[in-house]
């Protein structure tokens, strides 16, 4: 047997040392996406593109797949008819998850906005026990991709991390290019026709390029932060615009959530005593709903815009609830 001379056990113990030290400083980060579209697939790509730039940050992603798929585009019916089990967090079932690792420096959960709530296959990722384990006293950062309104969903989001034992850090949110007016019409046919612009006349549906393409910026800042080896915290992604809310939108947002709460309470228990009268009471509230946006949103939009000068405090307060962790 060779015996090593000393120097040389002192150099393989130096090159021992530096590739355990080198191993002790990776950081792993979990991105976890449900993408039905396409969209929010781009958009978390983009996110995580500078992070996986760096040798000593590991980047594990991870896809939530129903097990039975939400085909796209949506069915009429099929698409209102989800909205009950959604808002009340009552998801279909996702297949098993995997991960590498049991702990994590970061996880990063991307999801869309349904009825104002978070999109099912990312309600039943959070319900699952084994990504309770993954998330508990874990760093969190979600990143959303939806029309405008996501409050409400977010306000969700929140109280699921919050039993997982999750710390919510940073909050990035990217929204339709086109108005919340024009929207009304865009995004329910891009979600029923598959076509993002299926009439000349109206803007585009979905999240501008630019603004997939300006998500990277904060994935840079989580890259710098990590190699800065600073912790990561609530102040991480603070005034860098990663959230932007439209106080006119709360009202009617707020509106809406009890909207959609009390009928798919109803819906939910109809659908006990027969899917026939589920599906009659579903229609009739498709008619009241598309009434409530021609008439109750622009109302309790003007009204916000009218008493904003008596209700500048509460807005603020409103604000500041709604943006934290990340603020405007």
């Amino acid at each position: 047997m060779r015996v090593l001379s000393a120097p040389n056990k002192l150099k393989k113990q130096i090159i021992m040392g530096s590739s355990t030290e080198t191993a002790a400083h990776t950081k792993n980060i979990l991105v976890v996406f449900y993408s039905q579209t396409g969209q929010l697939q781009k958009l978390t790509e983009q996110f995580a593109a500078p992070l996986k730039q760096h040798s000593d940050i590991c980047v594990e992603t991870l896809e939530i797949k129903p097990r039975q798929a939400f085909a796209f585009p949506w069915r009429f019916m099929k698409f209102f008819n989800t909205f009950p089990e959604t808002v009340h967090l009552q998801p279909q079932a996702i297949e098993p998850l995997k991960f590498q690792r049991e702990r994590y420096d970061l996880v990063v959960i991307a999801y869309s906005v349904w009825f104002l709530s978070p999109a099912q296959p990312v309600t039943a990722f959070m319900q699952s026990r084994e990504a309770q384990a993954v998330l508990n006293n874990t760093p969190v950062v979600t990143l959303i991709g939806c029309r405008n309104m996501w409050l409400m969903a977010q306000e969700k989001m929140k109280k699921l991390l919050q039993h997982a034992g999750a710390r919510l850090v940073g909050n990035v949110v990217k929204t339709d290019q086109c108005g919340s007016a024009a929207s009304f019409i865009t995004t329910p046919a891009w979600m029923l026709t598959g076509n993002k612009k299926p009439v000349s006349w109206l803007p585009s549906a979905g999240i501008s390029d630019e603004e997939i393409a300006d998500a990277a910026r904060f994935g840079q800042k989580i890259a710098d932060t990590l190699q800065a080896d600073k912790p990561l915290d609530e102040t991480l992604l603070q005034n860098m615009g990663a959230v932007k809310i439209n106080e006119k939108l709360i009202l009617s947002e707020r509106f809406a959530h009890r909207s959609f709460y009390l009928w798919g309470k109803l819906l939910i228990a109809a659908g006990k005593i027969s899917p026939l009268l589920r599906k009659g009471i579903l229609c009739f509230y498709i008619v009241f709903l598309v009434a409530v946006i021609l008439t109750v949103v622009p109302v309790t939009a003007l009204l916000k815009s009218l008493f904003a000068p008596l209700l500048k405090n509460k807005i603020q307060m409103q604000k500041q609830q709604y943006g934290w962790p990340s603020g405007e």
